[in-house]
């Protein structure tokens, strides 16, 4: 087995300016990729309102899809031991000699696809919190049944929100629609200020809305606290995730097994398998075009999360032994999620029906941790603690995300695609300019997803990127294979999984296309190829105005070439442009065949 390349030295012998610290081995990586599994718990509820009774199937389907793709990604990592930032960086390199652009673009995708983790993530702990702390009470609890008690009086049939409420609900009685404003109002009477709080909220043309409100608060100190722990670099990181793993995926695995071990599901809620009549209607619908389109989309939004055990090689350049740690570090990961991505939306489905996971506290995600004590079939305190657990797993999320997702830019400036300052890394090996920019950045997403309606905005348009770069590198393995065969690659995937992969990324385009415009934005899918082509001007301020046209010596070194205007041979020809072409017409084609049912 091949050691590990040696790092740069700077005096006495400490890991040179700039430099990561080799200070990983594969089990570490594997408990930083376990922030993985609780992404399930990110979009089970959307997901089950686009899909209907088919929803586990998507889940189990994409999962598997994520586990094959995953080898060709484990060859590519393989071939460059002294670098970071994950997949998308080695695929990237198999781009350069066919176009400077494509390469960046690849790395900037799949940036801008894992760092709103952070933001999702926060906006729902956010929530938690705010229901633990903050809670708005039930119409029926007894405060709100005296409040209305003491205030009833004050309402009659001549009262304008009386007549506004009928006037919604035709056919209503004047008494239960006195009493249901009347109800209301106790509520909203009895809710926290701070639950409702917001200071202000800023329209954004095309993208939403920026809410600065509670939610934002506490999202904010959520990231600084996730900042704090990764600034002592990835072996503190790793440490702190594995404590957070084993405190969190146990229970979340018992929560999944024991309805199954019980008897608890009920197959009628896993059977006769159709899509829903229209997103989130909650009755079946048939597998007609439309039906397909919603199919097509959950699958689409299930990548985000069932593809994302990817970052577990997002380390390589931290792995004591790459050669050896990148192959069982990727695999074991994805054995991991195999495990959770079938088990915990099966039981959802089994036990909660289409009518309960459309509940809005499983939609939005912060009812999620109530429903998890609930199967386990204990009491309230035990629901309390899967809340509390579940708080947890959003941490490990959002550690994962923040600690692969920054390591992409990092490596991205450092072959010559992003910023110089983002190559800063701080005393103890942590890459702080692209944490950095991944806070900042976090922050105005947070503001966008901190209500229901921005939250799912903001996952549909960063799968956009997510979705190309999987496209990317998938046909990046093949392409290597063709321009690269001197490489060495500790592992190699089977020639035969290297051609099928490259089909499951037009079959990603495929779900790019369609599925998209399912998530209620019709215009996601442009906004997020806007977003993606935010690169050019990034790249071409870093290389043609910094660099002079030239990339940084080490990045043609991994290639085995030197940058004097001959970036190596093109021995696959014309094939990597067509794919480009025939994967953008897959994509114009979905877009324009497949439509939301009527």
């Amino acid at each position: 087995m091949a050691s590990a390349a040696p790092m740069a030295r700077g005096p006495e012998g400490t890991p040179s300016a700039g430099t990561l610290k080799r200070a990983l081995d594969w089990k570490g990586a594997f408990w930083v990729a376990a922030g993985v599994p609780p992404l399930v718990l990110f979009s089970i509820g959307g997901i089950a309102g686009v899909a209907g009774k088919a929803a586990f199937v998507v889940w189990m389907v994409s999962m598997v899809m994520g586990f094959l793709q995953s080898f060709t990604y484990a060859e590519m990592a393989g071939m460059f031991g002294n670098k970071s930032g994950g997949a998308s960086v080695y695929g990237a390199t198999a781009w350069l000699r066919y176009s400077k652009l494509i390469a960046p673009l690849s790395v900037w995708c799949n940036w801008f696809a894992w760092s709103p983790v952070l933001s999702l993530g926060c906006a729902i702990a956010a929530g938690y919190i705010l229901n633990a702390l903050f809670p708005i009470p039930l119409a029926e609890s007894q405060p709100v049944l005296d409040w209305v008690a003491a205030h009833l009086s004050q309402y009659s049939a001549s009262t304008q929100a009386v007549i506004d409420y009928i006037a919604a609900n035709p056919g209503t009685a004047p008494e239960a629609a006195i009493q249901a404003v009347a109800s209301a109002d106790g509520v909203a009477a009895l809710t926290p200020a701070f639950r409702v709080w917001e200071a202000f909220g800023i329209p954004v043309p095309g993208l939403g809305t920026l809410h600065f409100n509670s939610t934002f608060v506490i999202g904010v100190v959520l990231m600084l606290m996730i900042f704090a722990i990764q600034h002592r670099g990835i072996a503190s990181t790793a440490k702190s995730q594995k404590i957070m793993a084993v405190v969190v995926l146990i229970p979340l695995l018992l929560a999944g097994l024991m309805p199954i071990l019980t008897g608890a599901i009920d197959w009628m809620n896993v059977t006769s398998i159709v899509p829903p009549s229209a997103a989130y209607s909650g009755t079946d619908g048939s597998w007609s075009v439309g039906g397909w389109t919603l199919i097509l989309g959950a699958l689409y939004i299930a990548a985000w999360s069932t593809y994302g055990f990817e970052t577990a090689v997002c380390y390589t350049a931290e792995f004591k032994n790459p050669h050896r740690d990148t192959f069982r570090a990727i695999f074991f990961s994805g054995l991991l999620c195999v495990v959770f991505f079938f088990i915990i939306p099966f039981a959802f489905q089994g036990v909660l029906g289409q009518a309960g996971m459309l509940a809005p506290g499983i939609v939005d995600g912060t009812g999620v941790g109530e429903v998890l004590g609930q199967m386990v079939g204990a009491g309230p305190l035990v629901a309390h603690l899967f809340v509390i657990l579940m708080i947890m797993a959003l941490f490990l999320a959002i550690m994962t995300a923040m600690a692969g997702s920054s390591r992409t830019l990092y490596q991205g400036a450092r072959d010559g695609w992003l910023p110089k300052y983002l190559t800063h890394v701080n005393d103890h090996g942590a890459p702080t300019g692209a944490m950095w920019t991944d806070l900042v950045f976090n922050i105005f997403l947070l503001a966008l997803a901190s209500d229901a309606t921005g939250y799912f905005y903001v996952l549909a348009i960063s799968n956009v990127g997510y979705i190309m770069f999987n496209f990317l590198n998938l046909n990046a393995g093949w392409i290597h294979r063709i321009d690269s065969p001197h490489l060495p690659r500790p592992w190699k995937a089977p020639t035969i999984l290297i051609g099928f992969n490259t089909l499951l990324a037009f079959v990603n385009a495929l779900f790019l296309g369609a599925g998209a415009k399912v998530w209620g934005y019709s215009n996601a899918l442009w906004s997020g190829v806007i977003f993606a082509a935010l690169i050019l001007p990034v790249f071409w301020f870093r290389h043609y105005y910094q660099d002079k046209g030239h990339f940084p010596r080490e990045a043609m070194e991994d290639l085995g070439l030197t940058d004097h205007g001959d970036l190596g041979p093109r021995n696959a020809g014309f094939w990597p442009y067509l794919a480009l072409i025939a994967g953008v017409a897959v994509v114009l084609w979905a877009n324009w065949f497949f439509q939301l049912p009527a």
